[in-house]
């Protein structure tokens, strides 16, 4: 079973303040500065207790945000608060490593000749109106699949997210609520882009990884802050979420 805790070999006084976890055995380093630096967009300066928080969710849920999983984003007046969003791809992977997990079907909901139709996968009619998106996800120790219909009107707010490919982001909402409530304590913290309407321009979060290879980075191979009385950056405070799953 993969240890959830970060690594405490030890580290120079560059690296001290880096939390150092393992994704899929590659291994992962995170700081405060590297996460400002690579992985913040938006127009508003981000707290160290939302830094903190980040880079906790990240270790316990083992993402690797250098490969596009998760990053944070935050906006003058807007949410005071910094979103940190995950990729649909990063849910079903976690959801792929639990061993009850039996697959997932999902499509969109539309209006045609006046009846309400649910289809598979995000092709439609050039006359059918869409209203939403559905999903079902399969677990071994469930009678039922889980399921998750959501409205297309409460989600697309005109935001560019959505631009013109609304069957398909409404699917991803659907698909996304169906695998957190099947698997609440795996997937319960963590929610993507279109839930949120909220978005980079793919355009700088493309040249931010692309900066770095999209690969981890090492601790040398970036500056680090200094703080007031030369004091190591302290170590990030685990996230008041829950481990994720582990087979036993």
């Amino acid at each position: 079973m993969e240890d959830n805790k970060a690594q405490t070999t030890e580290q120079s006084p560059a690296e001290k303040g880096v939390t150092v976890f393992t994704v899929n055995g590659e291994q992962v380093k995170l700081g405060a500065n590297i996460v400002r630096r690579y992985l913040v967009s938006g127009n508003a300066p981000v707290t160290d207790e939302e830094v903190s928080r980040f880079i906790s969710i990240c270790m316990y849920n083992k993402l690797n945000p250098f490969l596009g999983e998760a990053y944070l984003i935050k906006f003058e007046g807007k949410d005071p608060k910094a979103q940190m969003i995950v990729s649909k791809e990063a849910l079903l992977k976690r959801a792929d490593t639990c061993e009850n997990y039996e697959g997932i079907e999902a499509g969109i909901i539309v209006e045609r000749n006046g009846e309400i139709v649910e289809l598979e996968g995000s092709f439609s009619l050039a006359t059918d109106k869409l209203l939403g998106g559905w999903a079902k996800v399969y677990r071994s120790d469930r009678k039922v699949p889980t399921t998750a219909k959501v409205s297309l009107a409460e989600y697309d707010k005109g935001s560019s997210i959505w631009g013109g490919k609304k069957a398909t982001m409404i699917s991803k909402v659907a698909k996304v609520q169906a695998l957190r409530e099947a698997f609440p304590a795996q997937l319960g913290a963590l929610y993507t882009a279109e839930e949120k309407g909220l978005d980079a321009p793919a355009e700088e979060r493309a040249a931010k990884l692309a900066e770095i290879g999209a690969k981890t980075i090492a601790p040398q191979d970036v500056e680090f802050e200094e703080v007031k009385g030369g004091q190591a950056a302290p170590e990030p405070k685990p996230a008041e979420v829950e481990p994720p799953y582990a087979r036993k």
